[in-house]
């Protein structure tokens, strides 16, 4: 809602626009009248709205044109005064002051106005007649005020419908000459709807109900109030109740009546809470709030964050098959204004026999998301509703900014969740089929990827040590002239060449002496397409004496061609070596450390399928 309000009282001379603000001021008719009020400010504490009004005074005496140019500009809101005894004064709101206004404004969004009708006191009847046909024919004019600046009535009306007319205006609402909503406000009523419907079946139950009252207005609804609200909407439209329940068409019907009957303020309460602006778009300071992130940090989610992702996978998992189907999944992003994740998150993330994303693939695209764009995760989340329904200040307490990584070498320990490994490799030498792999997915699957839908990178979970982390692999574009920083800064780096390929590790070692040799960046080397013949890389050296020389693990052999899903051995090592950095070499190479750690992943990999399946049965 706007910080303050900006009031202009415009009208021909001795129509009593003066006399309007003193005595709203003074709260007594003035004796003396000076051609033109100062500029007066109400505090915020004394409006009923709760926000500071600044009512600007017009005189042709004392200011010229390009004054009053200067101030239609900068008005909020602009009130036309007649007098309810001079047809004069009346016919000059529409062949001077109406069209004034319009030319030194912006076309696309008029300034509201409000017509007041002053000196009342002397006449007994209403000018309601003549200027009814006026408001029907110019949408911008909100209300008209009949008023006594020397009686005091309905001075402290007027302004209240001035500053009304500002903080909720019909315009943006509501089409008069239709009597129907706008598709914008309709747009916007609707994701609310779909938001605070729970459990996503398409009617507000009481429960939902109590939560929404509770949300906008801090304040449950009786049980009473409830079933009255429901029986005028009974009463009015066929299916606005179902099931006891308020059905989309009930709630838009709802707000269509506060706003014919001027209770626009009920709308916009609500509209705003859910952070939309004036224009009816998500305010940016909603979907964007600020988030510190120092060098060196990076962005999680936290537990608050994944819960509230797990309620809302639940909510559109409608057959509980643990996977969201694409008429799922497009159910889930009807609350946002566009499909966020295209077909390339499918090869990303882990996905069931059928191709849709699974529980555990949908967290990890989040994971990723926050790891590589917290704003578009913030901005997701915003869409989503997640400030509103978790209760939070805004989207950014649902993200967890972790420590410089220097201090974790330091302590020789991290409180990081999500560790990326980037990973290099001459062209043809396996690096996206080590990405599908870790991924579940073994060559033959592979093979059915459509090469439009390709995805360099892959995130999914490794249990080390007992421990659930998430290991996001990227292969990196070999492009051994240009690497950015992006690509140099990671946890830790997979260096793959094709064992079957004689100059296929001489990339690998040219990487790594050029970036990473005075570095303190773990690597590992990675002998892919294993079950192929292996042949002599045309190198100085062999790949086993260069991480020998280099203080290297030895070369890990991997092949992704096998009957079964390929062996995620080598993902729990690097994720190892990225959450231990300061390991020596020796630790690297004992057999007891990676036995260690890949029965502790196997013990919660078990674990964490009972877990899985009792989820299921509770569902």
């Amino acid at each position: 809602m706007r910080k303050d309000v900006r009031i202009l009282l415009v009208g021909e001379p001795k129509v009593g626009k003066t006399s309007l603000i003193m005595s709203l001021v003074t709260e007594e008719f003035p004796d003396v009248v000076p051609y033109r009020a100062e500029e007066i400010t109400i505090p915020a504490d004394v409006t009923p709205e709760r926000v500071p009004t600044h009512i600007v005074d017009y005189s042709e005496a004392e200011q010229t044109d390009e004054q009053l140019f200067q101030e239609i500009t900068k008005a909020n809101v602009i009130c036309i005064v007649y007098s309810v005894n001079n047809k004069n004064s009346i016919e000059k709101v529409t062949s001077h002051w109406i069209p004034l206004i319009n030319d030194n404004t912006d076309k696309d969004s008029r300034v509201p106005l409000i017509l007041v009708g002053n000196k009342s006191d002397l006449v007994e009847h209403s000018s309601m007649e003549t200027i009814l046909p006026i408001m029907n024919k110019y949408t911008e004019i909100e209300t008209c005020v009949e008023c006594s600046a020397k009686n005091l009535k309905n001075i402290s009306e007027l302004f209240y419908y001035a500053q009304k007319a500002v903080l909720h205006p019909t315009g943006p609402l509501y089409c008069p000459d239709l009597k129907l909503m706008k598709p914008s406000c309709l747009r916007a009523l609707t994701r609310i709807f779909k938001v605070s419907d729970l459990d996503n079946d398409g009617i507000l139950n009481d429960h939902e109900l109590n939560i929404f009252q509770r949300t906008c207005f801090n304040t449950p609804l009786a049980a009473q109030a409830l079933e009255d609200v429901k029986n005028v909407v009974r009463k009015n439209i066929n299916d606005g109740v179902c099931d006891n329940g308020l059905t989309l068409n009930g709630f838009l019907f709802l707000h269509t009546l506060f706003i014919q009957r001027g209770r626009h303020e009920t709308t916009w309460t609500v509209l705003r809470r859910f952070g939309y602006d004036d224009d009816l778009e998500l305010h940016q300071d909603y979907l964007f709030p600020p988030l510190k992130i120092p060098p060196d940090c990076t962005t999680e989610l936290n537990h608050n964050a994944y819960l509230f992702l797990q309620s809302v996978f639940d909510k559109h998992d409608k057959d509980r098959d643990c996977a969201l189907s694409p008429e799922e999944l497009k159910d889930l992003f009807d609350v946002f204004p566009y499909i966020p994740w295209g077909q390339d998150v499918n090869n990303t993330v882990c996905t069931n026999d059928q191709g849709w994303i699974t529980y555990q693939g949908y967290l990890s695209q989040w994971t990723l998301t926050t790891y590589l764009d917290v704003q578009r995760c913030l901005e997701y989340l915003g869409y989503l509703g997640y400030s509103i329904l978790a209760e939070q200040e805004s989207q950014a307490s649902g993200v967890t900014v972790t420590r410089d990584k220097k201090i974790d070498l330091q302590k020789r320990q991290t409180q990081r969740n999500v560790f990326r490994c980037n990973v290099f490799g001459a062209s043809g030498s396996g690096k996206s089929g080590f990405l599908q792999a870790f991924l579940g997915r073994n060559m033959m699957r592979q093979r059915t990827i459509n090469e439009e839908h390709k995805s360099y990178y892959a995130i999914s979970t490794a249990y080390v040590y007992g421990q659930e982390k998430y290991l996001l692999l990227h292969e990196v574009f070999p492009d051994f002239d240009f690497l950015s920083d992006a690509e140099l800064s990671c946890d830790v780096v997979c260096l793959i060449y094709d064992s079957s390929n004689p100059v296929s590790f001489e990339y690998c070692a040219k990487v790594f002496k050029q970036y990473f040799m005075d570095s303190k960046m773990p690597c590992m080397l990675v002998a892919c397409k294993a079950d192929l013949p292996e042949v002599k890389q045309q190198y100085a050296m062999t790949p086993l004496e260069f991480c020998r020389k280099h203080k290297m693990p030895p070369p890990q052999s991997y092949t992704c061609n096998t009957a079964a899903a390929p062996s995620r051995d080598i993902f729990i090592k690097l994720c190892t070596m990225a959450m231990y950095p300061h390991m020596s070499q020796t630790d690297l190479q004992s057999s007891t450390f990676w036995l260690k750690a890949s029965v502790g992943a196997t013990v919660f990999m078990v674990l964490g399928f009972a877990m899985y399946r009792a989820m299921l049965r509770s569902r």
